[in-house]
């Protein structure tokens, strides 16, 4: 059964680089360990019992994996395969499918063999990326925005926000448009079609006026592009009318998708910007315009990492900075915000949503699908994994399908619609559901009473043996220990009372 927890969390295996040719997997004879940690990472562990082989190779083994790490003794690899062994595969019930086809689906009527695209970033912006990513799984691609002016970047052009063990949970960019020339861009576009004619091609496009966006969408359906995606979304192309700030004006969004429409045959799918209060107006206006689809959501405008010496944010350029546009996992919540917003609107009903914003794991791509998301586009996971992570994605998601019994990626778009308000008026509000604590796996160190004592209802205190007691009368069911736990000891799973 596929847990809403993974069984082996992330912060076993934080000190895994998850490298490029592993080390361990050279050192390994039996299997390839750096594919199974990788899935662990990605919340896919039960996918990766399907890699193992029958008869557990680390129980005679010395552990040389361990020993060829770049960080020798710091990850237990052995230990993390030995647990997928006892603790992950006998809680597996349903095996790997043969094929692919429950991922099958389309992008406005494109076929598409999986739900996942790359979104129009850096991670797709040449011949030999695109490729690259076509043959490593990934469905499609929004090649990086095409367009005719002159574009120079500014060096550097990143900074994040870093979690535990480094990793990446916001990212904020000043990037702007692809430096290639329309030309050049033709001839990419010519040369994927020709090479991988099964793939999709979604070319981003900004223009000036209405005479270029037209231009630019029947130029690049001339050239082999199976839709065109406006972006009117760029928070690093705002001055003189561009980027989001037509996003923001639902008259420009409709004007402009009109004159895209009239100029080309393909689908036409209208990129807009979360730098808004709500975005539907902008998206009912796409629809006026004769958009076929939705794309959401850009990053978001942001500042990072103001430097305490020189008083300049992230990335300081020559002592000078910028607001950019905020992305990765941290923006998900957002994102997941106005997906549910367009899917929620009768107006849009049967429009396509290509949906992103923060997808790293199946697990975040479902999450969207449930909220009325078509396919999935993604970037900043692909900026700090690798195009790798398309089979993790199609995996997890391929093993959930099946496990629920659905027959195709399609039966789950919109699940979770009905039971999401835009208010809280709408809850229930008379019961009180208490947590359950775990003290099998409980250590003890009283986070959970710190946390509802200095920002809870003080219900909870350590008892002699430091395990948590509750009081009853004071609990409210806010679920702050929950969250707080480092050990995942305490569950949603108490008894639920009349106030």
């Amino acid at each position: 059964m596929i847990q809403n927890k993974p069984i082996i969390r992330r912060t076993e295996m934080i000190r895994c680089a998850l490298c490029h040719d592993a080390p361990c997997d050279k050192a390994c004879p039996s299997l390839k360990p750096s594919n199974l940690l990788r899935s662990i990472w990605f919340e896919n562990e039960q996918s990766a019992v399907s890699l193992l082989p029958d008869d557990n190779p680390c129980a005679a083994c010395s552990g040389m994996c361990e020993e060829s790490c770049v960080r020798p003794g710091e990850v237990k690899i052995k230990d993390l395969v030995e647990q997928l062994y006892t603790r992950v595969k006998p809680e597996t019930e349903t095996e790997m499918p043969e094929d692919e086809r429950r991922l099958a689906c389309d992008l406005c009527g494109v076929p598409l063999e999986n739900p996942f695209l790359l979104s129009s970033s850096v991670v797709a912006s040449n011949y030999d990326m695109c490729a690259r990513a076509f043959e490593a799984g990934w469905a499609g691609i929004c090649f990086k925005t095409v367009c005719s002016m002159d574009i120079h970047e500014a060096s550097p052009r990143f900074s994040a926000i870093k979690g535990e063990g480094g990793s990446l949970i916001g990212f904020k960019n000043i990037e702007q448009l692809s430096d290639h020339s329309v030309k050049e861009n033709m001839e990419i576009f010519r040369r994927l079609k020709e090479n991988y004619p099964s793939k999709v091609i979604l070319a981003s496009i900004m223009g000036r006026d209405e005479e270029e966006w037209g231009e630019l969408a029947a130029l690049c359906e001339e050239n082999g592009a199976d839709a065109v995606e406006l972006n009117f979304s760029c928070p690093n192309m705002a001055e003189g009318g561009l980027g989001s700030d037509i996003g923001q004006v639902p008259e420009l969004v409709e004007r402009f998708t009109a004159a895209a429409k009239r100029a080309c045959h393909i689908p036409v799918i209208a990129k807009l910007t979360p730098n808004v209060a709500n975005m539907s107006p902008a998206a009912e206006a796409a629809l006026r315009g004769g958009a076929d689809g939705i794309a959401a959501i850009n990053t978001i405008k942001s500042v990072t990492n103001v430097n305490l010496h020189t008083y300049v944010s992230a990335p300081s350029v020559r002592g000078h900075s910028a607001v950019g546009g905020y992305s990765g996992n941290a923006v998900k919540p957002i994102a997941l915000r106005f997906i549910a917003e367009l899917g929620q609107n009768d107006l849009l009903r049967g429009m396509h949503i290509t949906a992103m914003g923060g997808v790293e794991t199946w697990k975040d791509a479902l999450e969207f699908l449930f909220l009325g998301g078509g396919s999935i586009q993604v970037t900043t996971a692909v900026m700090q994994y690798g195009y790798r992570i398309i089979d993790d994605l199609k995996s997890g998601l391929n093993l959930y399908l099946k496990e629920k019994g659905y027959e195709s990626v399609k039966d789950v778009i919109g699940l979770g619609l009905d039971s999401l308000s835009a208010s809280t008026d709408t809850l229930e509000r008379d019961t009180v559901l208490f947590p359950k604590f775990h003290k099998d796996q409980c250590i003890g160190c009283g986070r959970c009473v710190i946390s509802c004592s200095d920002g809870g209802h003080q219900a909870l205190k350590l008892g002699p043996d430091r395990m948590p007691v509750l009081n009853g009368k004071k609990c409210v069911g806010c679920h702050l220990c929950i969250l707080v736990c480092p050990q995942q000891a305490i569950s949603p799973m108490g008894k639920r009372i009349s106030r």
